[in-house]
């Protein structure tokens, strides 16, 4: 099987059952609407098809005994109720299993037989349930698109022999035709470039082959099925769109071939007609037409005009003919539509991505070595600065994914968990258009379903907890997401009951986390961190989701690894809020240098308010803090928390961070200068470092430690200066 082709099945097929499954649940809270209904059958029909092309039957019987059940429900023999809908989710579940065993073991022993009883059984009365399922999985995938294009009614673009020649222009259906050689013209004018750059006229025979292609939401699988198809005697001398773009799904339904030295025209009907998913394929031999036209018909066209105009004034001959296998209805023209979008493979967008990050090393480099040797390669060197900041930005924006891909798999889960625990949940999603860089978002996904399911598992109450508290009985769950600057905020909120801070207080000290002073001392928001201990729960209660304080810590530390940050708000009877902050991009971020010592460190600029001289330093319970609009910071010292132990000067300054990110403020000895650098993530035995993140390397070829705010504890407890002198001991702490 065709690599490139299997790849495309299973993402297509993945994601052709999230919208299935997201159709299923407008479906299940309002069974009025007709188009849920609609793109439920569209998409249980295509998987249908595709899963019986690919030989894998198992599958589609299931789709098919689906669309039995939902079929008897569309036409009102059955009411859409929750068990029903359990057993149509079940058999959705069974093809995400079989899918995922083709996708590791390339095949599936999966036994299907229980589930598609079930589903039978349940549309009872459905006299179609005795067919034969693999014989209609087989069939499938063509006929789900072919019903309605009939109405677009692609016009030929190939009759060209009565263009050129001036043929008889009636076609199989019947039609005068009055009309339709301008038109026919205006598609072959379309076509000429292409035509032109393929040469057509060194063949001594040429076909031109028109094809509708009624393809599915599986649109490149239905291609690379068609393209499989064609035998290897036989020669495509051109294409319009060209063959590449039509094995990604880059066309409009309409395909344009010209088959070279083939024995006749009946043959080329044959062989095309009964080619997989192809609804309509009109043959014409274009010999005579290219050689009438000077040779190419990419000359200029004007052979193919004044036979479009021969023809219908009525002066016409009688040399071309013409084969039409399957129906053409005649309707609007449709022009070939420019390729907006290609599919880029990750491997190669990730050796791009690291090609990016050595030039934009290189440009810091050679900006150090011109500063040192004077002015006279400064304007050279800012228009490369400016290329390959360039070439950055659309890297970085090549790799941004919108949420939506994360965001579509997250309805079924809350919908299954609602109802596994009787609770009544209205889940919105906000914001699923906001982009992330595809390694955020792939880390991003198991992080959000665990706060998902605390959210449904302990914050809604149950309907009857909920009529007691003045509340509605249904809760509410949003997930949302925003831009901020160079920042995306996600946030899960739910109207359940809230964190109790006395309640968290009780464990943190029971546990040994704390003592009942120290924790009655802290703020709210500091109270609420606990809940991120590895193994901590304040609910006594295990269920199958939750309850074992396993998750929520996983949450924070996937999140701080992306360099990102995570928080919760809550107030008791009211609701929790999680928020977590993510950038946007990875790798490449913008840094200030503070100076400690005479070392210097990077703290990333997204994370920084404001950087001052600061005279004053108070102290609130033994803990220095400084003052800023009211709002009181905790100050930690970069000497003590990094080890570092030369005397320090006696002025400094106060690098603030954001309230948002961490309420704090740095004490540094100076701050030199903000720059674009490559941050590489510490590896092994320092990956696990408190208070520094990674690693960069500036243009003279030092290495920069890059500190990390929230890791970053007030004293070194030895990791952190450990890590830094490893850090500096290699080859001097320069690289070259």
């Amino acid at each position: 099987m065709d690599e490139e082709l299997y790849q495309a099945f299973i993402t297509e097929s993945e994601e052709s059952i999230t919208q299935l499954n997201n159709s299923l649940l407008t479906l299940e809270s309002n069974p009025e609407d007709h188009e849920a209904i609609d793109d439920i059958f569209r998409r249980a029909h295509t998987l249908k098809g595709n899963f019986g092309a690919m030989g894998f039957d198992a599958a589609a019987t299931v789709a098919h005994a689906i669309e039995d059940l939902l079929d008897e429900v569309r036409q009102g023999g059955l009411d859409v109720t929750p068990e029903r809908m359990d057993l149509v989710f079940e058999g959705v579940d069974l093809i995400v299993d079989i899918l995922h065993d083709i996708e590791q073991n390339g095949e599936t022993s999966i036994d299907t037989e229980e589930t598609v009883t079930a589903l039978r059984v349940a549309a009872e009365g459905d006299g179609d349930t005795a067919e034969d399922d693999s014989a209609d999985a087989a069939e499938g995938g063509a006929d789900d698109g072919a019903e309605g294009d009939d109405e677009d009614g692609v016009e030929d673009v190939g009759d060209m022999s009565d263009l050129v020649d001036g043929g008889d222009d009636s076609d199989a259906d019947g039609d005068d035709g009055e009309d339709r050689p301008a038109e026919r013209a205006q598609h072959i004018d379309a076509a000429r470039e292409t035509i032109a750059a393929e040469e057509l006229s060194g063949y001594d025979a040429l076909h031109h082959v028109d094809v509708t292609l009624a393809t599915g939401d599986m649109k490149s699988v239905d291609a690379g099925l068609f393209l499989d198809g064609i035998p290897d005697d036989v020669t495509v001398a051109g294409a319009v769109p060209s063959l590449e773009e039509v094995g990604e799904g880059a066309f409009d339904d309409h395909v344009q071939l010209f088959v070279a030295d083939a024995d006749d025209t009946d043959t080329v009907a044959e062989t095309f007609g009964g080619l997989w998913a192809v609804s309509d394929c009109t043959v014409t031999d274009v010999s005579t037409a290219i050689t009438r036209a000077g040779g190419s018909l990419g000359d200029g066209g004007d052979g193919v005009r004044e036979g479009a105009a021969a023809a219908t004034d009525g002066d016409a001959d009688a040399d071309g003919e013409s084969e039409t296998a399957g129906s053409k209805d005649s309707g609007p023209e449709r022009s070939i539509a420019e390729v907006k979008s290609v599919r880029v493979d990750v491997d190669q967008l990730d050796e791009l991505h690291e090609l990016v990050e050595q030039l934009v090393t290189s440009r810091i480099k050679l900006r150090q070595a011109i500063g040192e040797e004077g002015a006279s390669g400064v304007d050279t060197l800012d228009e490369l600065d400016k290329i390959s900041s360039n070439l950055q930005n659309t890297v970085m924006d090549m790799r941004l994914i919108p949420l939506k891909k994360v965001f579509d798999k997250f309805p079924r889960l809350v919908r299954d968990l609602a109802r596994a625990e009787d609770k009544r949940v209205d889940f919105r999603v906000e914001g699923q258009d906001i982009e992330l860089d595809r390694t955020i978002l792939d880390e991003i996904s198991d992080p959000l379903m665990h706060v998902l399911r605390n959210a449904v598992d302990h914050g809604i109450e149950p309907p009857e907890e909920r009529v007691e508290a003045g509340k509605p009985e249904q809760g509410t769950v949003t997930l949302s997401a925003r831009r901020e600057h160079d920042t995306v905020v996600i946030e899960v909120s739910d109207d359940g009951g809230g964190l109790d801070l006395d309640r968290i207080r009780e464990k943190a000290v029971s546990k040994g986390l704390t003592s009942k002073e120290a924790i009655s001392a802290l703020p709210d928001e500091e109270v609420f961190d606990y809940i991120f201990h590895p193994g901590f729960s304040t609910n006594d209660q295990i269920t199958d989701v939750s309850g074992r304080g396993v998750g929520m810590d996983v949450v924070k530390t996937t999140v701080e690894a992306l360099d990102g940050s995570v928080s919760v708000d809550s107030t008791l009877g009211d609701g929790t809020t999680f928020k977590i902050r993510l950038p946007v991009s990875v790798a490449i971020i913008k840094v200030l240098f503070v100076l400690v010592g005479d070392r210097q460190f990077g703290v990333p600029i997204k994370y920084i308010d404001e950087v001052a001289r600061q005279e004053r330093v108070d102290t609130i319970n033994g803990d220095e803090v400084v003052v800023h609009d009211d709002r009181v910071y905790p100050l930690i010292r970069l000497r003590d928390a990094l080890g570092i132990v030369e005397q320090p000067p006696e002025a400094g300054m106060v690098v603030r961070i954001r309230p948002e990110d961490r309420q704090v403020a740095l004490w540094c000895d100076g701050v030199t200068r903000q720059e674009e650098v490559v941050v590489t993530p510490l590896q092994g035995p320092l990956s696990n470092s408190e208070g520094l993140s990674g690693t960069a390397v500036i243009g003279d070829g030092n290495v920069i430690p890059i500190i990390d705010i929230g890791t970053l504890s007030g004293s070194d407890t030895g990791g952190t200066s450990r890590m830094y002198n490893e850090v500096a001991a290699t080859d001097g702490g320069r690289i070259d």
